[in-house]
């Protein structure tokens, strides 16, 4: 029995090349969905992925995860479509207009933290984050929110008696639990809206560890290390692109895959690492968070859930209405 993968953000980037290396170890053996924003793009990933895998079973789902009633419709197809869900790699995020320090960047070469800086990005990055239609600030909503939703909403097929189905989420090195405020889980008041949602996912990982393990549905989480996607060639300074691709070239993290769900750290960061020889690695660390906040997180999110299809609700009744009230008394 083929095994169902569906990949948010799987039209570029690392959600792509994800992609790519999974069709590389086992074509025959998966049905692959890419759930994308963009449906002309994940159009052209699909074509580029069967280019590579002519016998490989790739399907597209349009879905923008900033997006209540988006998240909504493409479970309600997810569900029509398959009656299970083998692993689900919540890859999809943004970090909307970063802006570059470049005094901080220049300051930061001659410190202690070049490496932390190259790493994470920390410091010489900040974003201004905007509103969604659906009144939620746009990064949370795309990175957490929208996923949070998504797994609610797709319980029928990630949890089945028996079996194990697991949770992946991409998370970053620039996951730091001084940008998160549990008070302003949104990230209202701040300037680092990105790392304040990685974090974020990482203590709704742990959170979901607690709520699900018993019906056979595992969490996880991983950080590919600074990959050279478009969104970093567009912050970084104007330097040459093979130099930026020389000082961090990409590691492609998909060895979760090969493990048995229940064998691995809920409060672990699984990282991908090269060696001085150039050899790629994975490296479990143990991550910043606790159960309590975790759990705190779970609950606040599962009040956010309630509000937002409560609205949900009203705005489909309004509708329905409107339509009923255009139709008028003579329609048939």
């Amino acid at each position: 029995m083929k095994k169902v993968v569906l990949v948010t953000g799987a039209n570029s980037g690392i959600g792509l090349a994800l992609c790519e290396r999974l069709l590389s170890q086992d074509t025959e053996g998966l049905q692959l969905c890419l759930a994308c924003r963009n449906i002309q793009r994940a159009q052209a990933a699909r074509s580029a992925l069967l280019t590579s895998h002519p016998a490989a079973q790739v399907a597209l789902l349009q879905m923008d995860t900033s997006s209540i009633s988006s998240v909504m419709k493409a479970a309600q197809e997810i569900k029509l479509r398959y009656n299970r869900l083998d692993y689900l790699y919540l890859n999809a995020g943004i970090m909307p207009n970063p802006q570059f320090d470049v005094k901080a960047f220049f300051k930061g070469l001659f410190s202690n933290k070049i490496i932390t800086m190259f790493a994470t990005g920390e410091g010489i990055l900040t974003q201004k984050d905007s509103i969604t239609s659906d009144g939620l600030h746009e990064v949370f909503a795309t990175n957490l929110f929208g996923h949070f939703l998504l797994i609610r909403e797709l319980e029928p097929v990630l949890c089945h008696a028996g079996l194990t189905s697991q949770l992946i989420w991409t998370s970053s090195s620039n996951a730091h639990r001084s940008a998160f405020n549990f008070e302003d889980i949104q990230h209202q008041r701040g300037t680092q809206p990105y790392s304040s949602s990685k974090y974020a996912s990482d203590l709704l990982s742990l959170a979901l560890n607690t709520h699900y393990n018993k019906q056979g549905l595992y969490s996880s989480v991983i950080c590919p290390g600074f990959v050279m996607t478009n969104l970093t060639y567009g912050i970084l300074p104007s330097f040459p692109a093979f130099l930026w691709t020389l000082l961090m070239p990409v590691f492609w993290l998909f060895w979760l895959f090969k493990q048995k769900p229940e064998s691995l750290d809920p409060q672990a960061k699984y990282h991908s690492l090269t060696s001085g020889l150039g050899h790629n690695y994975t490296q479990p660390r143990k991550m910043d968070i606790d159960v309590e906040t975790s759990e705190a997180l779970y609950e606040k999110l599962q009040q956010l859930e309630s509000e937002v299809r409560k609205k949900q609700k009203e705005k489909q009744k309004q509708e329905s209405m409107r339509v009923h009230s255009n139709a008028g008394p003579g329609s048939s």
